[in-house]
């Protein structure tokens, strides 16, 4: 049945086998990867979730995964879907919480619709219980699109730990974690999430004047009935603020939920048989400036949390090659590459023939520019997966940085034959034919790219470089400004807009914004980058400003010199004896 008012569906998306559930034994919690096959990006303004003709379903968390990481799972059990949670790269939509329990209406977005971008998967976390009955399980998601753009772009926070450790027959485990908010924000809803240990929970905010504003309380947690909680009013904590979230654990034979008879010890992880505690808040700030700032002082604590997390899954499970890869990828992420790669070596060992662990260890070696092994990895990965798009692209990436430019050429073009909404990889084909000096297949490939991302800054400034080079110094200006409408302080598009407005011949030299844009890039870079005081010393020439030409200049040309750039030094050097030329009377 399509709901009233949203209309017939966009997208129906649906479980490629079904999966049944048997009619006895444990909770599961079990992932299915669905491929969208979008061919560009699409705003989505709703969602339904239909369950099936079946009681098994509890709830679901829907996430997307641009990264394949949960596909590598999916592949590698022998069963429909796979047990646990999605892949390191599945996660909720910018800002939203996308999930379903019995009862509930669709998700509706209008104001802050999500995107969805080409080649992404969509990743169904679901929470199965036994009816007394095997149970076929096959659920659809349908999803509506929209053409608008956001009014609103809210904020995801995780707070709670991911060091659980319960001791066999322990009633009261307590968790506590806190966050300090650095900016004010509207908490819009709140939703929790814990397993079958879980008995109570309590989340409240401290403000700047010791009082408190309660955010929920669950006194007797249920994980069949978690939801997603929105609150009447959004609630208004100015920065300062302390999040809490504290959870109690019953890990004792009295707790009828217990999975295990008689208890054991159990740590975090995402089976059901292991244990979780979090508290997800969706929150608004007042600027978008605020927003970017919550997130450069949240994403480093999140990081610290789920590295400890994917240790204790580790340690818990060492000779699990999936253990190793999610450690070593939170490692990645936090800089730690000795670490990183010592664990994907490690899972390689465990499972010769995981195509997932050998394409995230030959990625991880391109990474650090170690190309002769990446190569080795990521071939051995597309020789036990030929339809590996993601490692075919990742082998073009080693031959591309390794200089062989043709054979990157032939591994791209097979990647995109086999997943041609891939937008990287028609960026980097387009990088790989502007290198051989193919301005127009450079060209074609990077407009493909655009079509698939088009408020990419980096392929609309590649973009204008091209079209320069091919004489359309207007759809190169046009170009570079996109560039700049979607990110105002990209340093290579100010610089490169800059020259191109300084040195055109008319009517398309623009001195004036060519000096507004080379000051702009000069307080972007701190003023003291050789090439972007070149270019503003050129800018001051073309306006016909020559002593300020040659002031800049010197800066420019003494800037080279200490970086060891002789080839720039010895171009300002003769730009600057023209500057010298112009104010001989």
């Amino acid at each position: 049945a399509v709901p009233s008012g949203l209309g017939e569906p966009d997208l129906v998306l649906w479980l490629p086998e079904p999966y049944v559930i048997p009619a006895s034994g444990a909770d599961q919690i079990r992932t299915f990867v669905i491929p969208t096959s979008l061919n560009r990006p699409r705003r989505v303004r709703a969602l339904m979730f239909e369950p099936g003709p079946t009681a098994a379903v509890h709830h679901a968390n829907i996430k997307v995964d641009t990264q394949q990481s949960s596909r590598w799972q999916d592949e590698e059990d022998p069963g429909p879907g796979y047990e646990g949670a999605g892949g390191r790269g599945a996660r909720f939509p910018d800002g939203h919480f996308l999930g379903w329990t019995h009862g509930q209406s669709p998700r509706h977005t209008e104001d802050a619709p999500w995107l969805l971008e080409p080649g992404a998967d969509v990743v169904l976390e679901l929470h199965l219980t036994p009816t007394g009955k095997a149970e076929v399980v096959r659920p659809v998601l349908q999803l509506y699109f929209t053409d608008t753009e956001p009014t609103l772009v809210p904020y995801m926070i995780r707070i709670g730990r991911q060091d659980i450790d319960i001791p066999a027959g322990a009633d009261a485990y307590w968790t506590v974690d806190r966050y300090t908010l650095p900016v004010g924000v509207r908490v819009l809803a709140v939703q929790p999430h814990a397993h079958s240990l879980a008995r109570e929970l309590h989340g409240f905010a401290t403000l700047p004047d010791g009082s408190q504003r309660p955010l929920i309380r669950i006194s007797r947690w249920d994980p069949r009935w978690q939801d997603v909680y929105r609150y009447r009013a959004p609630v208004t904590l100015p920065p300062g603020s302390i999040l809490t979230i504290t959870y109690r654990f019953d890990n004792s034979q009295a707790n009828r939920r217990n999975p295990s008879s008689p208890p054991r010890r159990v740590t975090f992880g995402q089976s059901a048989a292991a244990e979780m505690g979090d508290l997800w808040l969706q929150v608004m700030t007042a600027t978008a400036d605020e927003r970017q700032t919550l997130d450069r002082h949240f994403a480093p604590k999140m990081l610290r949390d789920d590295i400890a997390g994917a240790e204790q899954v580790l340690a818990a499970a060492p000779a699990d090659p999936r253990a190793h890869t999610d450690v070593a990828l939170c490692y990645a992420a936090a800089g730690r590459w000795q670490d990183a790669l010592a664990h994907l070596e490690r899972a390689v060992a465990l499972a010769p023939s995981s195509v997932g662990a050998r394409y995230e260890f030959g990625t991880a070696l391109l990474r650090q520019r170690r190309f002769d092994e990446a190569r080795a990895q990521l071939l051995e990965a597309v020789r036990l997966t030929p339809n590996l798009a993601a490692g075919l692209a990742n082998l073009g990436a080693v031959e591309h940085a390794s200089g062989r430019l043709r054979d990157a050429v032939a591994w791209y073009e097979r990647a995109l034959a086999l997943q041609p909404s891939d937008a990287a990889t028609e960026y980097n084909l387009g990088r790989a034919h502007a290198s051989l000096g193919a301005i127009g297949a450079a060209i074609e490939h990077y407009q493909k790219s655009l079509v698939l991302a088009p408020s990419d800054a980096i392929t609309l400034s590649s973009l204008a470089a091209q079209l320069a080079l091919a004489g359309d110094t207007e759809a190169a200006v046009k170009a570079y400004r996109r560039a700049l409408e979607h990110r105002p302080e990209f340093l290579p598009a100010l610089v490169d807009l800059a020259w191109l407005l300084a040195t055109s011949d008319p009517p398309h030299q623009r001195p004036a914004d060519a000096i507004t844009l080379a000051l702009r890039a000069s307080n972007t870079s701190g003023g003291a980058a050789a090439v972007v005081l070149d270019t503003l010393a050129v800018a001051y020439a073309s306006a016909g400003q020559y002593e300020k030409a040659l002031r800049v200049g010197r800066e420019a040309l003494q800037r080279a010199r200490a970086d060891g750039d002789g080839q720039l030094a010895e171009r300002i050097a003769v730009r600057m004896r023209y500057y010298e030329s112009k104010l001989v009377r």
